[in-house]
C-alpha cells in the first residue's frame, strides 16, 4: 500500500452501520452510477444486515464498511457481479461528502485490489464509471486501471442517460 495514503480499513457491515447504509443507499444523486434506483426502507436495510451471508460464493458480492484509523465510517466498498468461473468481479466505492478529497478512496482501492489479488484470486476487476465523474475516472487511472470499453447511454439518472467508461485492470 502507499504510505502517503491515509490508513483505512475494510470491514463486515454490523447492525450500527445501518444509518450509514441508509444515508448512501437513499442518495438519489448517487442512483445514476449504480444499479439502485429507488429508495430503501431501514427495514429492508436492516433485513440485509443481518441476512447477508459474507460469502462471496454465495451471493456473489460482498459488501464492506470503510473506516479510518480514528474509527470513522467514511463509506461503503462493493464487490459485485463475483464470476468465479472467469475469475473477476466489479468494484466499487463511496465515500460520504465530508470525507472526499482526503485519499481515502484511493486507500480503499488498494485494500480491494490487495483483497482480490491475494484471497478470492481474482485475474482482473473493473468499474463501470460514468464519463462524466472525472474524479473517479482519475483514482482508477492512478491506481493502473486502463479505460477499455465506451458504454453509450449505459446510466440513467432519472432524466437522462449518461455514457459509461468500463475501467479494468489485471492483477
Amino acid at each position: 500500500m502507499d504510505m502517503s495514503l491515509p490508513k483505512v480499513i475494510i470491514r463486515a457491515m454490523e447492525p450500527e452501520d445501518l444509518d450509514m447504509l441508509y444515508q448512501i443507499e437513499n442518495n438519489n444523486k448517487l442512483w445514476g452510477v449504480g444499479t439502485t434506483n429507488v429508495p430503501y426502507s431501514r427495514y429492508a436495510l436492516h433485513d440485509y444486515i443481518a441476512n447477508a451471508s459474507s460469502d462471496i460464493y454465495t451471493d456473489k458480492q460482498v459488501r464492506f464498511m470503510i473506516d479510518n484509523e480514528q474509527g470513522e465510517t467514511l463509506g461503503i466498498a462493493d464487490v459485485v457481479n463475483f464470476d468465479p468461473q472467469h475469475l473477476r468481479a466489479e468494484i466499487g466505492i463511496v465515500i460520504v461528502n465530508q470525507y472526499r478529497g482526503r485519499g481515502y478512496a484511493a486507500a480503499t482501492l488498494s485494500l480491494l485490489k490487495e483483497y482480490a489479488k491475494v484471497v478470492l484470486h481474482l485475474h482482473q476487476i473493473y468499474a463501470v464509471v460514468d464519463e462524466n465523474n472525472q474524479d473517479s475516472i482519475r483514482l482508477f487511472d492512478r491506481a493502473g486501471f486502463s479505460s477499455t470499453a465506451e458504454l453509450k447511454d449505459w446510466l440513467f439518472d432519472g432524466e437522462e442517460y449518461h455514457g459509461a467508461i468500463m475501467m479494468q485492470t489485471f492483477l
